[in-house]
């Protein structure tokens, strides 16, 4: 492979320990979260407590004070043993940062710290189920009421929903003003009129605590808004850069322990007096995933810089978000058909990580909202 260059000696050392931490916590117990429909909610106490929670937000609010290749790191430590029940990028990387950016003092004070340790867990409610990838389509409403907003509405497909215990909430404050009437609110699970519903049944993703939320009539403290009223639409797209850049990295360190796992099965396995990797068949398999994740790396690894040097744009991030994830699936296909029967067999962890691949291309936008964009900046 060709040598990456993007991180120092201290991100190398946090690899290790990282790696040493999802062996350890995470590796034993995932079977096991996957069959109750989501994670023990210490293994987050316990991320907390190592220093893995919102790595890149300052420590005047608890995190870590590390840079962007902090989170790539445990976010490729994460996906390299096919741990798809934590919702930890969501919570430090992508509800954090709402956050920190457009969060008043108060806001950032009283929950990042607590975030940080993985005393709460958070999430960001967007989807509902009648818009999917269309946020301007959203129904749940925010009316301004003395020095409130009352919620109402329901969300669905939200990852970390079970366990929340904060949710940023996309919102309409003025339906008729289209994309300018969409605004963002920190709500706390605590809140009077604030449900969860059933956890989801999902065909991967199994330990990861999907629900569905509902809001009757939710008071928010006027202070709760992220930002600036009818400005929320915005924010999401500043952001939506990073968030798919996130999947895509996720993506590739997919691959990358999918060929792992597949290339020592190969060896091992044998048809015919030989093991199948001699066949050209299979070699030519390999070696066409090793090309595509060479290629994969090289382009998510320069998107990484240049969101650094902040100059990611919305189209780069769609290409990295959309070519990766197909890639992934592509491989990973391949990759339980050189498995055989054992490929569909749940206990090997190419099954599992070949079910938690498919909604890689619908989340974050699907492979076709992407092309659209991608189309749009020709």
């Amino acid at each position: 492979m060709i040598p990456r260059t993007i991180f120092t000696e201290e991100h190398n050392m946090l690899r290790e320990t990282a790696r040493h931490f999802m062996q350890a916590e995470v590796a034993p117990h995932h079977e096991r979260w996957e069959e109750q429909g989501y994670v023990d909610r210490d293994i987050w106490l316990k991320a907390g407590a190592a220093g893995f929670l919102c790595a890149s937000m300052p420590e005047q609010y608890g995190g870590a004070g590390g840079d962007i290749l902090h989170s790539v790191v445990l976010m490729e430590e994460q996906s390299r043993i096919g741990a798809s029940g934590l919702g930890f990028p969501l919570h430090s990387e992508i509800v954090a940062p709402y956050l920190l950016h457009y969060g008043n003092e108060h806001l950032k004070s009283t929950y990042l710290p607590k975030m940080a340790t993985g005393e709460m867990i958070s999430a960001i409610a967007m989807s509902e189920p009648g818009t999917g990838s269309d946020l301007q389509g959203v129904t749940t409403s925010a009316v301004r009421d003395g020095d409130s907003y009352i919620l109402n509405g329901s969300k669905t497909f939200i990852t970390n929903g079970w366990h929340a215990d904060l949710v940023i909430v996309v919102a309409k404050t003025d339906p008729a003003a289209g994309s300018k009437g969409i605004s963002l609110f920190v709500v706390d699970t605590s809140m009077p009129g604030f449900t969860k519903g059933k956890r989801l049944k999902k065909a991967g993703m199994k330990a990861q605590d999907t629900s569905e939320l509902f809001f009757d009539n939710v008071r928010v403290p006027a202070a709760n808004l992220l930002g600036e009223e009818g400005r929320g639409f915005q924010y999401l797209m500043q952001d939506l850069p990073w968030e798919r850049l996130q999947i895509s990295i996720l993506a590739i360190a997919s691959v990358e322990a999918a060929l792992d796992w597949t290339l020592r099965y190969t060896r091992e396995r044998k048809a015919f007096q030989r093991p199948i990797a001699e066949f050209q068949t299979v070699s030519h398999a390999l070696a066409d995933i090793k090309t595509e994740l060479q290629l994969g790396r090289v382009f998510v690894d320069r998107c990484i810089e240049l969101l650094l040097e902040k100059k990611l744009d919305a189209a780069t991030a769609s290409m990295a978000k959309y070519w990766t994830t197909e890639m992934q699936f592509r491989a990973l296909d391949r990759c339980v058909q050189l498995h055989g029967g054992y490929g569909y067999m749940w206990e090997y962890p190419i099954t599992r990580a070949w079910a938690d691949a498919r909604v890689q291309r619908v989340y974050g936008g699907s492979s076709e909202i992407m092309k659209e964009l991608i189309g749009r900046s020709l």
